[in-house]
């Protein structure tokens, strides 16, 4: 028998790693913010910010937010894995490239992504690309009293939490060297 992929919540507030936070409210700072950090004094954004929703996934540890010890949740991005492929240069839309890139993500060989599974009877209909490129920050409170909103989320179970705590650290972890070694002899 399978590992099951998925559970699903209703109307709860408990917030774990691999939670699906759908159309999650994230608020998006302007773009050209000038503050003088010297300043003590509050300063009024609510003209300039934007509030977009995403569909995400928490990837902040369970552990951390079991026990309350964090404020600020990370959350990424997830799409359905048509949308994914919609945002591809056209050369990795045909069907050769759409193949390759899909074995590419079920062999983790591209660091920004991490590819989950569907599973129909947990409401997940469609496989789902988390984008680690973006991660964004969300009030703990504020996340478990939308949480408590949603009448049904899908939350991603062992083994393959793990896996997606596993290659977000990966995409994390990667180090650039200016200077590869070339003449090993």
């Amino acid at each position: 028998m399978p590992y099951p992929w998925y559970e699903t919540l209703a109307n709860s507030n408990e917030i774990r790693q691999g939670d699906f936070i759908p159309e999650c409210p994230i608020l998006l700072p302007p773009t050209d913010l000038n503050i003088n950090v010297s300043e003590s004094e509050e300063i009024a954004f609510h003209d300039t910010i934007t509030v977009q929703t995403f569909n995400t996934i928490v990837v902040s540890q369970s552990c951390d937010l079991e026990n309350n010890k964090l404020d600020i949740v990370l959350v990424c991005p997830i799409l359905p894995l048509e949308e994914f492929f919609d945002m591809l240069p056209e050369s990795d839309r045909s069907t050769r490239g759409r193949a390759k890139k899909l074995e590419a993500l079920k062999q983790g060989n591209l660091p920004s992504y991490h590819l989950l599974n569907r599973d129909v009877d947990s409401g997940v209909e469609d496989f789902h690309i988390v984008e680690f490129r973006n991660v964004y920050g969300v009030n703990f409170s504020f996340l478990k009293s939308y949480a408590q909103t949603i009448t049904s989320r899908a939350r991603l179970l062992p083994p393959y939490r793990e896996h997606l705590s596993q290659a977000f650290a990966r995409f994390f972890m990667r180090v650039g060297l200016p200077n590869d070694i070339t003449d090993l002899q």
